[in-house]
């Protein structure tokens, strides 16, 4: 059986299986990496809520926009850039979503191991982990065992953009 790859990092208040959306079956599953909670919407119950909320339906399309979006993104970033590129983009990416739930752009803590990240980004761990030091060392970012610091989001934009 060959291993599972993993997809992506679900954070609070995001939504996922929308997978099964298209044939009523779902082609990911789920680990928590940390204490978790979901909500269990059935689908014919958000069509049922959807006609009497029009905002609701709106909303739901913003959200399968911005998950085709960080998709093509992802395609993007596994296939075209460099390891400090793909590193600097998730941070990020990380970032932008704390930032959109409340919580601080600049300081976070990383949920998944460095295993789990470099797995996720196609690396080794210990290319994450020399990544890592070097842009700290770099003064872009601090790392403080999995809390991370942002020091420098300019610096780590043009990283993320990769060699021109």
């Amino acid at each position: 059986m060959e291993k599972s790859k993993l997809r992506g990092f679900i954070y609070l208040g995001e939504v996922l299986g929308m997978d099964g959306l298209a044939n009523d079956v779902h082609t990911n599953s789920v680990v928590a990496l940390e204490t978790s909670s979901v909500c269990k919407i059935p689908f014919n119950r958000l069509e049922e809520l959807s006609t009497k909320l029009p905002s609701l339906q709106r909303h739901f399309l913003q959200l399968m926009s911005r998950e085709i979006t960080q998709e093509q993104q992802m395609t993007f970033l596994l296939n075209k850039r460099n390891a400090e590129s793909r590193l600097a983009s998730t941070l990020l990416s990380i970032s932008s979503r704390n930032g959109r739930r409340g919580l601080s752009f600049n300081t976070f803590m990383l949920p998944m191991t460095r295993k789990d990240l470099g797995n996720f980004l196609g690396l080794t761990m210990e290319t994450v982990s020399r990544i890592f030091s070097r842009l700290q060392s770099n003064g872009y970012i601090e790392v403080d065992n999995r809390e991370i610091t942002v020091l420098d989001i300019a610096a780590l934009q043009k990283l993320a953009k990769g060699p021109e």
